[in-house]
């Protein structure tokens, strides 16, 4: 499907300027199509090539995607750099932002995509590294019915935001749409003991939830460029097709009024 980039900024309650990054699928001939909406976040760098490329595969799948400049309250909304000094600009911004800004960054973006004439009013998210919790995070607004969150920091240890108060995990039952947590089991960034803490509170609040532990994957393994040899093409792979799954039976589907009635799994082999 063909994509169109172009970006919107939008001011927020802080004084600053949020740029959204926009891709948009289009169906020539077809003016009046609908499609739903996702918000993509980044990791600490912001919108990198990594992470537009990600972010353009999800839109030519038919889904009008934005991808927030995070980090609008210290910097513009160019990427910082995968070197040293990048790395310790997000990883300070990323303890030293409001969790409340993080918030109006992420109502911020759903209201641009559901003001869209182009989007059918079902809104998904997605990230990676700090932009996996973030699209957690993002799933505690009800409009949002689908979330893939991938190898997501911070969640485990409250870690996120000013204060480092972050209060994810603790309103999770708040999330009424199906997520998708991703992980490496070799990912030192959430050890086995953060991944047992998330999935047991999440199963403990009856989200509705898909929880996959990937054996050999490293920290980052999606991200095709200064990965620091952990990118993974196969696993990536695979593990868009859960994306698209969950994503295409969500927010592309009609599926009206719930019947009431108990799901009852019959007992056979």
């Amino acid at each position: 499907m063909l994509i169109e980039e172009s970006y919107h900024d939008v001011k927020t309650s802080y004084g600053t300027t949020m740029r959204l990054f926009v891709y948009h699928p289009k169906i020539l001939n077809y003016p009046n199509v609908k499609f739903p909406g996702v918000v993509v976040y980044s990791e600490i760098y912001q919108v990198t090539g990594p992470v537009s490329r990600f972010a353009k595969d999800i839109a030519g799948q038919g889904f009008i995607v934005v991808c927030p400049s995070i980090y609008h309250n210290f910097e513009s909304y160019e990427a910082l750099a995968y070197d040293n000094e990048g790395t310790d600009k997000g990883n300070t911004y990323k303890i030293t932002k409001e969790l409340k800004s993080y918030d109006e960054d992420n109502k911020l973006a759903i209201d641009y995509l559901t003001s869209l004439s182009t989007c059918n009013g079902k809104i998904g998210a997605t990230g990676m590294c700090l932009g996996g919790h973030l699209a957690f995070r993002a799933a505690l607004d009800p409009r949002v019915r689908a979330a893939v969150c991938f190898f997501a920091t911070d969640i485990h240890n409250h870690a996120l935001g000013k204060g480092q108060q972050d209060d994810s995990l603790k309103r999770c039952a708040e999330i009424k749409g199906e997520l998708i947590m991703i992980f490496g089991c070799k990912d030192n960034h959430v050890p086995l003991e953060g991944r047992d803490l998330i999935r047991s509170e999440l199963r403990k609040n009856n989200i509705e939830m898909t929880f996959i532990e990937i054996n050999d994957a490293q920290h980052a393994f999606i991200r095709d460029e200064m990965s620091k040899g952990r990118y993974d093409p196969a696993t990536t792979k695979n593990c868009m097709e859960w994306l698209f799954e969950l994503f295409n039976r969500k927010l592309k589907l009609d599926y009206g009024d719930h019947d009431g009635k108990e799901t009852k799994i019959e007992n056979v082999c």
